[in-house]
């Protein structure tokens, strides 16, 4: 494909790399790991004083380990700001080693050592809990489940109170190898912040119900290796592709996509694709379809432009040879072509679909029915040579490999890899934690979008919205799929934030995605990486 690479800005870690680039940081960069640790304690204390400026009382409860070492560095760093601060810790003084002892020797304050449930639930420790916020610095990324004896109280605690739960690196409990539901003992969270980059679970894992940060914290990207191939998209990576525009620029600069798609009943989706690919900032998009919607389509949005084809009995676009030709003259000039919002499953359109695939020689994206089509004929999805994206869900996604939908989504990303990498296309599985697949088995993962967007018509404007990144970013394909999909999930944040889940539409995306383009900008330039 044409497209160059995308150097990451954040990559997925497991529990076992991320130690490895702890050592790798101090051993060859020459970070010491106490430095580490304050810098990790530093972040999330400067992310509770950002967060939660009015509160005053705010506990600590601190695990043996370096975790707990974070926890008494967090504590610190909130006392010396001013903060009212409880400490528990669940060992004894003596039984902590290296730099959690040494973080412990600098804590201005006393620790409230714990060392049964009798004294977590009626001692002095207690009073820990019935503060306004609680700092989990229990257990990190590097414990391996279940929990038992003493944590486990301590995190049922925890899960009890009515605090608010800020995770130091990861809920204590949870294995930061697992990508799917935790199972045993997990502690509550409201907000994580790690360090450095994300584990599996941080990403796909569910963990809490507020933002997942990430803090670099001392590592140079040296030293960040993973096996994973996994990458989150965020911000830094998005933010290049809408950038400041040439004050000479003019509409043909950035491209004109075409739509070919819509029939009888369903005109919506193509001029919603069409429309999309403009407030993605394309400078022109035209819709083709069957001529007796092309006036529905057209009243949608004056801004399309249209080109009427011939049907189908049934109102569909025709596959006959004259249709072929009008098409194959509607390409010429145009800067990608986007295949399949409301075309039908119609036999004649199918196959007008697939000989389309053969021929056309600008970046072409390919959703919904213009996917269907290849049911059976997936060895035809050929994108080597050329730029081709597919944007399936997970039923679109089952019906080209021959599987089932439940099968696809029990392995999502390799469902998403295996097919990108022998087909040589651009895979975007859409669904919670959209995944992005690129032929040489690089993986992207979107952490933006919320259950509202499961609503028809979402699916043609990011459609829509991929195609009209790509027309103003041609010789940087990759980086305008990953734009495309993490604004069109920020696009439904934003909806739902006044819209609530239960009536966001899809038109709503258009009105919100100015907002978003902001918000993108804005969190390029913070401190913070938001990962989820």
């Amino acid at each position: 494909m044409s497209e160059r690479a995308v150097t990451p800005t954040m990559k997925i870690v497991t529990a076992d790399e991320m130690r490895e680039i702890d050592r790798v940081t101090s051993g060859r960069f020459g970070v010491p790991s106490l430095t580490l640790m304050e810098n990790a304690g530093t972040a999330v204390a400067e992310f509770v004083l950002e967060q939660y400026p009015s509160v005053k009382r705010i506990g600590v409860i601190c695990g043996k380990g370096n975790n707990g070492g974070d926890g008494f560095a967090v504590a610190r760093k909130l006392h010396e700001s001013g903060k009212e601060v409880g400490v528990t810790l669940l060992a004894s003084n003596s039984e902590l080693r290296g730099d959690a002892a040494e973080m412990f020797a600098r804590l201005p304050l006393p620790a409230i050592p714990v060392s049964s449930r009798d004294e977590l639930k009626r001692g002095p420790a207690s009073e820990v809990f019935k503060t306004e916020i609680l700092i989990d610095a229990i257990l990190g990324t590097g414990f391996r489940p279940p929990v038992s004896g003493l944590y486990a109280e301590a995190i049922a605690a925890l899960n009890a109170s009515a605090a608010a739960v800020v995770s130091v690196d990861i809920p204590s409990g949870a294995d930061a190898d697992v990508m799917g539901e935790q199972t045993g003992t997990v502690a509550r969270s409201d907000a994580i912040v790690t360090f450095t980059a994300p584990r599996p679970a941080h990403i796909f894992g569910m963990l809490t119900t507020g933002p997942i940060l990430v803090s670099p914290i001392g590592s140079p990207d040296e030293a960040i290796i993973s096996s994973l191939n996994l990458n989150v998209i965020t911000p830094r990576d998005v933010v290049s592709v809408i950038g400041p525009r040439p004050p000479a620029a003019n509409k043909g600069n950035f491209g004109h996509v075409l739509v070919l798609g819509g029939s009888l009943g369903k005109a919506g989706a193509a001029a919603m694709a069409g429309m999309a690919a403009l407030r993605a900032g394309a400078g022109l998009s035209t819709v083709a379809t069957a001529k007796n919607v092309l006036h529905t389509v057209a009243g949608f949005y004056p801004e399309l432009m249209t080109e009427p084809l011939q049907q189908t009995e049934e109102g569909t676009i025709s596959g006959k040879l004259p249709t072929r030709r009008r098409i194959d003259a509607l390409i010429q000039g145009k800067t990608v072509l986007a295949v399949g919002p409301g075309i039908s499953r119609h036999q004649d359109t199918a196959k007008l679909v697939r000989s389309l695939m053969s021929k056309c020689g600008i970046p072409m994206v390919l959703d919904a029915d213009g996917l269907n089509a290849f049911e059976g004929h997936a060895a035809e999805l050929n994108g080597k040579g050329r730029s081709l994206v597919i944007t399936p869900h997970p039923g679109e996604m089952a019906r080209l490999v021959g599987s089932t939908v439940a099968a696809v989504q029990r392995d999502r990303l390799n469902a998403a890899r295996i097919f990108a990498s022998e087909h040589g296309v651009i895979v975007v599985l859409k669904g919670h934690r959209t995944v992005i697949a690129e032929p040489d088995g690089v993986v992207w993962v979107n952490t933006t979008g919320n259950p509202g967007m499961a609503t028809g018509g979402t699916g043609d404007i990011l459609t829509g919205m991929v195609a009209g990144f790509i027309a103003q970013n041609r010789d940087r394909i990759m980086e305008a799929v990953i734009a495309a999909v993490h604004l069109h999930g920020l696009a439904g944040d934003v909806a739902c934030e006044t819209l609530g889940e239960h009536s966001l539409v899809a038109t709503d995306l258009l009105a919100t995605l100015p907002e978003a383009f902001r918000r993108v900008r804005k969190a390029a330039q913070e401190k913070f990486v938001r990962a989820g």
